[in-house]
């Protein structure tokens, strides 16, 4: 019997979806997309402010409701930089769900470009512009799955919050800074999904579904060398570029500790069940004593995203000394860009990495960054995730959901320090792409015109899944 109903259930809900007429959908996305893509909300250089412009007449058109927020504090007040949030009320019977985009990109070098930044130029089944894949992708997505719930009449036990975003590129008081600290309220959910994630595709064939569930937390220090100035023809023993250029070598050298979490153990473990023979035993074989410093190596070479998901890793980025070829300078430092593992104390790590130097002649210098919190790894056995992975087998077959740790950041940090879980989506991505200039931030961003279709069907097959009342 309860078998029968559960058939019956699943029958109806599958009718329901059926009835979206999706190449609709794709038209009205295309429209969408290509209008916030040929948008300049560089940071610096453009404003968010048309893009929420927009994203509001859209919404106001459908009867959503959206507010628009901006701090007082801003850098330039002629350049507007406003957040928008939207909502659909349910009946209140469980805690809301956030989908997030932001607003912003990064800033572009026009000379660079085959195609214009701000083009949304098509070819050859792609479209090309800043901010394809990071993150007017998501913010496209998000405003669908707003338009479809309204105009399916779904009745939902959940709110749903539709949050675009300010700042997300480096100016975070812009947004979600400001929005945590000051209007919480307006965007607390149980559930957050985001971007950070995608689908992994490697050789054609689509490998998993990267669903962010946690990041490393970024944070820099300088290198700071000094000594006495003096004329190049004496060479000193003091010389700072010298000291600095050996302690920049220690630094890459060191390994720092390899320590697993729940979500990177829960990566290697079902990323083994995806992969080669050999690529299995690799990474089954991370935790073994009498292989990993073998493997930990293989990856550093190879695989440096995996080995860096195993640790807080430091890069050294930026050198300087020196003003005439023939002055000793007095002064020359070393800038590292450290990216910690979620829980990793700070005051301790720089302890060891001072250690590590072991020069009285350098400094350590922490910079004072806009930082994001640290906290503990979204789950993987909940609610959340079990739709993530059910959604995925529908829109993505034969390919499984996978937790992930970003190496690099997202707001999704403030959230998840406020006791929210959340989840980074994206659609399906060429491994291929990013070393080829075609990736995130590149110059030659892009994205698959039919792969941002289907990312928004997946995105909203979740939010359906995730809001609808039972």
């Amino acid at each position: 019997m309860i078998r029968a109903l559960l058939l019956l259930l699943g029958g109806l809900l599958s009718a329901q979806t059926q009835s979206i007429d999706w190449k609709k959908v794709d038209e009205e996305t295309l429209k969408h997309f290509t209008t916030l893509v040929q948008i300049n909300s560089t940071d610096p250089g453009g404003s968010e402010k048309p893009v929420v412009d927009y994203l509001k007449s859209v919404l106001d058109k459908e009867g959503i409701e959206a507010k628009v927020f901006q701090t007082d504090h801003l850098a330039n007040p002629e350049i507007q930089r406003p957040n928008l949030i939207a909502r659909i009320k349910g009946n209140g019977k469980k805690k809301p769900i956030l989908i997030v985009g932001h607003t912003d990109t990064v800033n572009i070098d026009p000379k660079k470009w085959t195609h214009g930044p701000f083009s949304a130029h098509r070819e050859g089944g792609y479209i090309y512009g800043r901010g394809t894949v990071d993150d007017k992708d998501n913010l496209v997505a998000s405003l669908m799955s707003m338009l479809l719930v309204k105009r399916q009449k779904l009745a939902l036990d959940r709110d749903v919050i539709f949050l675009a975003e300010a700042g997300e590129e480096g100016a975070v008081q812009m947004g979600i800074a400001f929005l945590t600290r000051e209007h919480y309220p307006e965007i607390d959910a149980e559930y957050c999904f985001a971007e950070g994630g995608s689908v992994v595709r490697t050789d054609g064939r689509m490998r998993y579904v990267s669903v962010q569930t946690t990041e490393k937390i970024p944070s820099g220090v300088k290198l700071v060398a000094e000594g006495p100035a003096g004329h190049g023809s004496v060479p000193l023993r003091t010389n700072a570029v010298v000291h600095l250029a050996q302690a920049v070598a220690r630094v890459a050298a060191w390994n720092p500790p390899m320590r697993l979490n729940d979500t990177t153990r829960a990566y290697f473990e079902r990323l083994a069940t995806v992969s080669s023979p050999e690529e299995k035993e690799r990474y089954n074989g991370i935790l073994n004593p009498d292989k990993t410093d073998a493997i930990q190596e293989y990856l550093a070479i190879h695989e440096p995203r995996n080995n860096s998901m195993l640790r807080t890793s430091v890069s050294p980025n930026i050198i300087r000394a020196g003003y005439r070829s023939n002055v000793i300078p007095s002064e020359a430092e070393a800038t590292l860009d450290i990216r910690a593992l979620p829980d990793e104390d700070l005051s301790k790590f720089y302890e060891t990495l001072k250690s590590v130097i072991n020069d009285p002649q350098v400094k350590i210098v922490r910079e004072a960054r806009a930082g994001r919190p640290g906290a503990a790894p979204s789950r993987i056995d909940n609610e959340a995730f079990r739709t993530i992975e059910s959604v995925a087998k529908q829109i993505y077959p034969g390919v499984p959901a996978i937790p992930t740790m970003s190496t690099g950041a997202t707001d999704m940090a403030f959230l998840r320090a406020k006791g929210m879980q959340c989840y980074g989506l994206g659609p399906m991505i060429d491994t291929e792409d990013g070393p080829k200039g075609f990736g995130a931030h590149s110059d030659q961003e892009r994205i698959l015109e039919s792969e941002l279709y289907r990312f928004v069907k997946f995105q909203y097959g979740i939010v359906e899944q995730m809001a609808k009342a039972n």
